[in-house]
């Protein structure tokens, strides 16, 4: 025993997932790496990491059977955390991938970064707060965080939106409804600021793993 809140990292093949790891563990987390459906079962908190593209992620998830894993984790009310693609498969589906369906958490669809932007948003830039949210617990502003991403949620009607950004108009940052966090930016590449949010979510799964 660790002493630490067990975080499963969800490993569907997809990108470096290492760093999400790594940096869970520096957030305070014993964190694994893993498929297997008994330790995700044992976990406080467990996180979906992303990278790449919708369709290649939400055909790993089904692969692996992971898609059905992270559904049953989020019915559990375990806290659960999705980042950059990650959260997008969160939704019912995505612009850049028009027939694949996503995992429908959330009811509405990913669409691409509108305006005459540079695609992808590859950069630093300041989260605007919409919601007050342990994701953000002990931030003072401004936040900044790091993002890589053509594509983001719509903001529907803002109820679950925690934060935006602006990126030639006002693009949702952060989302979160019950035991479910999900970041567009990358906490894990987000210096003292994503260590904070990801040092908070490692807190809520140790008081759901204590309760």
């Amino acid at each position: 025993m660790t002493g630490r809140p067990l975080v499963a990292i969800l490993d569907y093949g997809i990108g470096n997932l290492h760093s999400a790891q790594k940096g869970f563990e520096h957030a305070g987390a014993d964190a694994r790496l893993t498929a297997d459906r008994g330790l995700i079962d044992a976990a406080d908190g467990v996180v979906l990491p992303g990278v790449g593209a919708f369709a290649p992620c939400m055909a790993a998830l089904g692969r692996t059977g992971l898609d059905d894993a992270t559904c049953e984790v989020v019915a559990s009310g375990r806290p659960f955390m999705g980042i950059c693609v990650g959260m997008q498969v969160l939704f019912a589906g995505s612009d850049e991938a028009p027939g694949t369906p996503g995992l429908g958490v959330f009811d509405r669809e990913v669409r691409w970064i509108p305006g005459p932007v540079k695609r992808p948003q590859m950069q630093w830039n300041v989260l605007d707060r919409r919601l007050d949210h342990p994701m953000l617990a002990g931030l003072d502003d401004p936040v900044w965080a790091y993002f890589v991403h053509s594509l983001a949620p719509e903001t529907g009607d803002g109820a679950d939106v925690v934060a935006t950004c602006d990126y030639g108009g006002p693009v949702v940052a952060a989302v979160a409804r019950d035991n479910v966090w999900a970041a567009q930016f990358h906490p894990e590449k987000s210096s003292r600021v994503g260590l904070r949010i990801l040092a908070n979510f490692v807190a809520a799964a140790g008081a759901a793993g204590a309760g």
